[in-house]
């Protein structure tokens, strides 16, 4: 139940975009991926990708090393804080 001016499904409809938000992200970043052929060699350390991997990912152009080196070094975009905090309100 929500208070105040807020609808009852304000916090599911949030919930929603949000999640569409992200998934609209990750689809804008892996856009194409699908439309190159999976590599047999990684781009980056020349070692073999096996057959399970490009057969679960296609288009992937990366080892699982080079890749989880990559994921670690990603920095996510800072998402918007729609629910300020109490403290941000009463400035």
């Amino acid at each position: 139940m929500a208070g105040g001016w807020a609808r009852d499904d304000a916090v599911n409809e949030q919930i929603d975009i949000s999640t569409q938000e992200a998934i609209a992200r990750m689809r804008a970043r892996n856009a194409g991926r699908g439309a190159v052929a999976s590599a047999e060699f990684c781009a980056e350390c020349d070692e073999p990708i096996p057959e399970a991997r490009r057969a679960a990912i296609p288009g992937v152009q990366l080892c699982v090393h080079c890749q989880s080196g990559r994921d670690r070094a990603f920095k996510p975009a800072g998402g918007i804080n729609r629910r300020a905090s109490k403290d941000s309100q009463l400035r």
